[in-house]
């Protein structure tokens, strides 16, 4: 990955708590837990995947940094949803989980060597996993879920 594109990826990953903030923006309240798209999570769901999602993306990043040939766990998030009672729980301590393991990770990516970005591991369920898939999965992911949201809010108003 050339150096150019890795700093607009890390500033997309910076950016992407406020965009999901954004897209909660004016989000019927009563609808959050809502499911107006057939077989799609809820707001409330997403922000609770994005504050698991996002602890586990801190471990794996420092995992990747720390460890040879670290091993990089997948996990079941469909199945997190449900045995955590995503749609049943307050989202607000998940938010907050979200915004600061994003921002105590973006501190290290700020502080990386050119030898840290060439660490890789492998992961249980895609094989080689490098610190650029890292980043290029996570800097397009809380977008991702927020325009997710942003297609909830606009089922809900249908």
């Amino acid at each position: 990955m050339i150096a150019n594109e890795r700093e607009n990826l890390i500033s997309q990953y910076k950016a992407g708590y406020d965009e999901v903030i954004d897209s909660l923006k004016d989000f019927p309240a009563a609808g959050l837990t809502a499911h107006p798209i057939a077989g799609k999570w809820s707001a409330c769901e997403i922000v609770h995947h994005l504050a698991d999602s996002e602890t586990a993306s801190a471990i794996r990043l420092r995992k990747l940094l720390t460890e040879e040939d670290a091993l990089i766990q997948g996990y079941d998030q469909e199945y997190y949803a449900v045995r955590f009672n995503y749609n049943e729980r307050d989202f607000g301590p998940a938010l907050e989980a979200f915004h600061s393991a994003r921002a105590n990770t973006a501190q290290i990516l700020d502080r990386m060597s050119d030898e840290d970005w060439t660490r890789e591991g492998t992961h249980t369920e895609s094989g080689r996993y490098t610190v650029d898939d890292w980043l290029r999965i996570y800097a397009a992911h809380a977008h991702n879920h927020a325009a997710q949201i942003r297609r909830l809010r606009e089922a809900l108003r249908s």
